[in-house]
């Protein structure tokens, strides 16, 4: 059955990053953004699958608690590099650092996602997605002049796939959207799934009301 389009007040994004709000909105999805307050903890036992999902589900729990009748998507995005996970850096030096780590070599990506309603809570769907991307070989200067243009400090791993980063990026195996912060293959399929939005453009009932 198809229903009122503007399902904004059903559908919320954890998260006050730009690229997960231009990604959802490039596939048509109608939200509203209410950032996550969930401190982002490493726990150094946990492999890299499961600390993204852990905290994704942590991310969007904090939001589903101020809206328990609407679906809420919370994300979590690392950079690993030899057993080591890379998060945003803290300062100049940290970039240059991390963006020579990553030169020349292969890297994963790991994003985890939660969709939570707590209306349904035998409903709710948490995974990830992994990425391996190549970054070309740079230069110190390339390094330097690359972190000159402001972009690489508030991203996982000093770069953005989706900006002048594009341009240090060799090859990506895997889901490139997962890459820039939420694997819209996945996320779409069980928003469908779930009977509350189709990409296609059919928005559904929630199933669970029939």
């Amino acid at each position: 059955m198809i229903i009122n389009q503007d399902t904004s007040h059903r559908i919320i994004l954890a998260s006050a990053s730009p690229r997960r709000k231009e990604l959802l909105e490039a596939i048509g999805v109608q939200f509203i953004v209410r950032p996550s307050e969930v401190e982002e903890l490493m726990d150094p036992d946990e492999i890299p699958e499961d600390q993204v999902q852990r905290l994704a589900f942590e991310k969007a729990s904090d939001v589903a608690k101020r809206y328990p009748e609407s679906w809420v998507l919370g994300a979590d995005t690392i950079v690993v590099i030899d057993g080591r996970i890379l998060g945003k850096p803290s300062d100049r030096a940290e970039a240059e650092y991390m963006l020579s780590t990553l030169s020349g070599k292969t890297h994963n990506v790991f994003t985890g996602y939660a969709i939570l309603n707590l209306s349904f809570p035998g409903s709710n769907i948490i995974g990830f997605s992994r990425s391996e991307v190549l970054i070309r070989q740079l230069t110190r200067d390339e390094i330097k002049g690359y972190v000159d243009t402001g972009e690489p400090m508030d991203k996982a791993g000093a770069y953005a796939i989706q900006g002048v980063g594009a341009a240090i990026v060799e090859k990506v195996y895997g889901s490139y959207t997962n890459v820039v912060g939420l694997p819209l293959c996945e996320v779409g399929r069980d928003f469908k799934k779930l009977g509350i939005f189709d990409f296609l453009g059919v928005q559904q009932d929630d199933k669970r009301k029939s």
